[in-house]
């Protein structure tokens, strides 16, 4: 199964593209990963900026690509749950799953109803990069409880 992370905004911080390296060399014995950057657009009006992030981020999901967006106040998972989610995906056929990381003023209803799951990482609000790089992370360590590998649950 592939995965993709389509991401509004540009990475910034060396610190958090060095960590996204990592979890991605180890990612990749378990899953084929795409990453896409979508340009955020000018926030000097906010409704605006959401509907055309979120049209350029629909533009790049196919009809069957199983979509999750990550919401603050979306639904909360466990690592072990996410593995078994991921499992339950690659048995069933899903050719990939991609995961959204909207902008700023987050997603415009077209793109939240696209949304089959709305993953939230915590009720705490994360920069976006952080974002990127804990959703890598959680795939890596879910891929490992997948296979049965030592990782901390």
């Amino acid at each position: 199964m592939n995965l993709r992370i389509i991401a509004v905004g540009k990475i910034r911080e060396r610190y958090i593209a060095e960590a996204l390296e990592d979890f991605r060399k180890r990612l990749r014995p378990y899953f084929s990963l795409e990453e896409l950057e979508v340009k955020a657009a000018d926030g000097s009006n906010p409704a605006k900026a959401m509907a055309e992030e979120s049209q350029r981020i629909l533009k790049l999901i196919d009809a069957q690509d199983v979509v999750w967006l990550l919401e603050r106040t979306g639904n909360a998972i466990s690592s072990t749950e996410l593995a078994t989610i991921l499992i339950q995906a690659a048995d069933s056929g899903t050719a990939r799953m991609t995961f959204v990381i909207a902008g700023t003023f987050g997603a415009a209803p077209r793109l939240a109803d696209r949304a089959q799951f709305h993953w939230s990482l915590s009720p705490l609000t994360f920069l976006h990069e952080w974002t990127r790089a804990i959703v890598l992370e959680q795939l890596y360590r879910a891929a490992k409880i997948a296979r049965n590998e030592p990782y901390h649950h």
